[in-house]
């Protein structure tokens, strides 16, 4: 005798196909359940979703895969804005410092996926911001910025400072916000990629078209920078560069999407009404806009933009090199996203996206300027404590430095060399760091620093010619 049909098993499965837009098959369904179906009983519920038009499917047999309902167009043209899903912290050290607001928010999006309700885009959230009245920041948060951001040229022309810091930005950015990505390029391989156009072997296509594209957005906002705003033509257009050749439609690069998008990893169902998604990137241009203060600018545009998807894909990464603008056009420190982990900025992004909550994000954002503002040469007005992480590894990276330069190597033999001998060094958890560590050191180092490795400045001259 047939099961009765469950509401909670029903409800159960709907929600497990709502998380995956580009669809998944009966097996993975079955194996998400927290209490497995048997095939035949899982068939009967799938075939119960679909007669009441809650999911779709297509194929046939074991090809058979399984998509959400709300997907308008046929599911071999589903777009998905790749995402990486929730990664829990190893370590208590191993994530930036959290507010006790942001630590409740991590708390909430920490439970299993199939426990958090599917959402779907709230106009709201958008619609009760109101400028500069409303705000994200506290006004300690922008007194504090606006310390660490002056660099005493605020009265000179637009892009003066970026213009100064070119070369460093152009690397650092380039390789953090792709790095954020999931990227996998080092950051030695991405220096070489952008001075001389090498491409690493081994690495996939689009991880090299990545990389370039920030390049060309990075050097499209310095050669505008009087002109840039939030407006349709600089965020258009900053997407058509980011997305260069990396898009299945070329005709969708610097176009605000007609098209369902999905998320990977998380319950979040982004807006996908043609003409809504059209209203809200109105809105939302109009009122960061419309913001007076440079740094309340910047991170509603960290929210606002990838909340939407107003994009294909790219929205991230749009949204990442569109913080800058308030920055550029005021010639303060620039924000290269330098040293933030990928899982913080990510489960930041899921805060909003499933419960409107920006606390976890802003945590992300303020770590991430004191972090960029120390490396584009700001005052800090608080000394941090030592890195613990350097303190520990320093013969490592001080071993592994001295060995690079008396080699000599160029910058592709010491991105290889110095992942095999971490490989050794460090536990897999933190082996990327160490490898961050001391490539950056490498990129750092100066006749006037090079004594703390027990170099001669004969030995740092050769490596030097080496290292071009």
């Amino acid at each position: 005798m047939p099961r009765t049909i469950s509401p909670s098993e029903l409800e159960a499965i709907a929600a497990i196909v709502s998380l995956h837009p580009a669809g998944i098959g009966v097996e993975k369904i079955r194996n998400s359940l927290s209490a497995p179906l048997p095939p035949r009983t899982l068939q009967r519920r799938l075939r119960q979703l679909e007669q009441e038009e809650r999911i779709r499917s297509r194929g046939h047999s074991k090809g058979k895969r399984y998509f959400p309902a709300w997907l308008e167009m046929a599911p071999t043209l589903v777009l998905r804005e790749e995402e990486t899903p929730f990664i829990p912290h190893k370590t208590e050290s191993d994530r930036i410092p959290l507010s006790p607001e942001a630590q409740e928010v991590h708390t909430l999006i920490h439970r299993p996926i199939a426990e958090r309700r599917p959402v779907a885009y709230n106009a709201d959230f958008l619609h009760s911001y109101i400028p500069n009245k409303t705000y994200y920041l506290t006004p300690s948060m922008r007194e504090e910025l606006a310390k660490l951001g002056q660099v005493g040229i605020s009265h000179l022309p637009a892009g003066t400072y970026l213009r100064q810091v070119m070369n460093r930005l152009l690397i650092d950015l380039s390789w953090n916000s792709s790095r954020l990505e999931g990227n996998t390029y080092s950051l030695l391989e991405t220096e070489r990629l952008l001075a001389i156009g090498e491409a690493v072997e081994g690495k996939r296509f689009e991880e090299t078209q990545m990389i370039l594209n920030h390049k060309a957005a990075i050097e499209m906002l310095a050669d505008q920078a009087d002109e840039i705003a939030f407006d349709r033509y600089t965020i258009c257009n900053l997407h058509a560069v980011l997305a260069d050749n990396l898009l299945f439609d070329r005709n969708a690069s610097g176009r605000v999407r007609s098209r369902g998008v999905g998320i990977t990893g998380t319950v979040y169902q982004p807006l996908h009404v043609p003409q809504r998604i059209e209203e809200y990137f109105e809105e939302i241009l109009t009122k960061a806009e419309m913001i007076s203060d440079p740094y309340e600018q910047s991170f509603f545009a960290m929210v606002h933009f990838p909340y939407l998807q107003p994009f294909e894909d790219v929205n991230k990464r749009v949204s990442r090199l569109a913080a800058n603008i308030p920055l550029i056009r005021r010639n303060l420190c620039p924000l290269a996203f330098v040293d933030v982990p990928q899982r913080d900025y990510v489960n930041g992004l899921i805060a909003v996206y499933e419960l409107n909550r920006i606390e976890y994000l802003r945590d992300v954002f303020l770590w991430a300027y004191r972090r960029s503002a120390t490396r584009y040469g700001a005052v800090l007005q608080t000394i941090g404590e030592p890195d613990p992480f350097r303190l520990r590894y320093r013969t490592q990276i001080g071993e592994l430095t001295r060995s690079v330069v008396l080699a000599p190597m160029d910058k592709g033999q010491a991105a290889r060399w110095i992942a095999q001998q971490a490989s050794t060094m460090a536990p897999s958890a933190e082996r990327e760091r160490l490898i961050l560590e001391v490539e950056e050191e490498l990129s750092s180092l100066h006749e006037g620093s090079i004594a703390r490795h027990r170099l001669r400045p004969g030995e740092f001259r050769t490596w030097q010619e080496q290292w071009r």
